[in-house]
């Protein structure tokens, strides 16, 4: 997803390689069933760029580093995020300056149907794990409301604008009817509500907590827990996912099955922990800082961590349901076919290797 981070605290909390660009040195001809590693300069390195890594939609990415999963399977991932101003994760992958990217799997079809073929490896989330928040003033009650105001959304293009522009289309208005505005998250979306530029913000965890603590604003529309994106949205609507060049994955499966197995284990561990156990795991910036404290962070987490899959697989009908949002605001997706968009073969390796089986119905090539 294009999101822009306007992270809070992060930097120097995480060893970041947003300089470190190429192509990785792992490659292979087929999945690895993983294993433990043992000389860490033999592993194959994946450069991974995440579209805000300290947002909880995005948090299994360096989970999985705080748990020591990467190592564990033998790869050795350079972790990374979007700045704002710089390049965005999906763009950052699609032009090759990382490997892989912690985006939307919207993307896919957006690169897809601009003849760039991207593919979603592993799914972490059913639902965009977003809310759209207003103001009280701006009397805001659902989309059908949008009239007139001035939604802000991460940035112009992303998947919020994307999203913004499927709830405003269902309630039967266009983009001519709303001003749409790049805010970011964090303390700039904050910033936008508290000043007044903004009406509303679609807006992800922990700046829906810090909106709601400062009582600045309410939850409008619920797009982060699956309940409430089927029912805005009108059917499963996988999000945060595991995005690469599908020719990058073909001379690299092994290093790609081997970040695949990680953050399956990840999502296993996360569906098996507390809200408060997975906050303790993580770096102290993410959980706590001037927009929100640990105990805040942790309710969040535990009102939305439904959104994420226990097992990685790509549930049924989640992707018809983004390709008919991506029809309704004008993307043209007549030469993208669904079941090149996404694969759960990497997935299936990965529980298969942890002995599980999974509980999420997958997706087939229909979506």
């Amino acid at each position: 997803m294009k999101n822009k981070i306007y992270a809070v605290g992060a930097a120097g909390v995480i060893a970041l390689s947003l300089a470190a660009c190429g192509t990785s040195s792992g490659s292979g001809s087929s999945p690895a069933s993983g294993g433990a590693a043992g000389d860490t300069s033999s592993m194959p390195t994946v450069k991974l760029m995440v579209g805000g890594i300290d947002k909880q939609i995005y948090l299994p990415y360096q989970l999985a580093e705080q748990l020591g999963y990467y190592k564990k399977y033998g790869v050795n991932v350079e972790l990374s995020t979007e700045q704002h101003g710089g390049v965005g994760a999906e763009d950052a992958m699609a032009s090759g300056q990382v490997d892989m990217t912690g985006a939307w799997y919207i993307h896919t079809i957006d690169f897809q149907a601009k003849g760039k073929n991207v593919i979603n490896l592993v799914q972490l989330s059913g639902a965009p794990g977003e809310r759209v928040m207003c103001s009280p003033n701006a009397n805001v009650k659902s989309a059908a409301d949008f009239k007139g105001k001035t939604i802000g959304v991460t940035d112009l293009g992303s998947g919020t604008d994307e999203l913004t522009q499927f709830l405003a289309s269902k309630a039967g208005l266009s983009t001519k009817d709303y001003h749409t505005l790049a805010v970011g998250s964090g303390a700039t979306a904050i910033a936008a509500i508290q000043r007044g530029t903004a009406d509303c913000v679609m807006t992800t965890q922990p700046t829906v907590g810090a909106l709601e603590t400062k009582n600045l604003a309410v939850s409008t529309i619920d797009l982060a827990t699956a309940e409430g994106a089927k029912a805005a949205l009108g059917g499963e609507a996988p999000a945060a996912g595991l995005l690469a060049q599908a020719d990058w994955v073909k001379t690299h499966e092994d290093a790609a099955q081997k970040v695949v197995n990680a953050l399956v284990e990840t999502m296993h561990w996360i569906s098996s922990h507390s809200a408060a156990e997975i906050a303790d795991k993580l770096p102290t910036s993410y959980v706590q800082n001037s927009t929100i404290s640990k105990d805040q962070y942790v309710s969040a987490l535990d009102k939305d961590k439904g959104q994420f899959l226990p097992d990685g697989i790509m549930p049924a009908g989640g992707p018809k349901t983004i390709f008919d949002m991506e029809k309704t605001i004008g993307v043209d997706t007549s030469k993208v076919n669904i079941s090149d968009t996404f694969t759960n073969k990497y997935a299936d390796v990965a529980n298969k290797l942890l002995g599980i089986t999974p509980t999420t119905t997958p997706a087939g090539a229909d979506g």
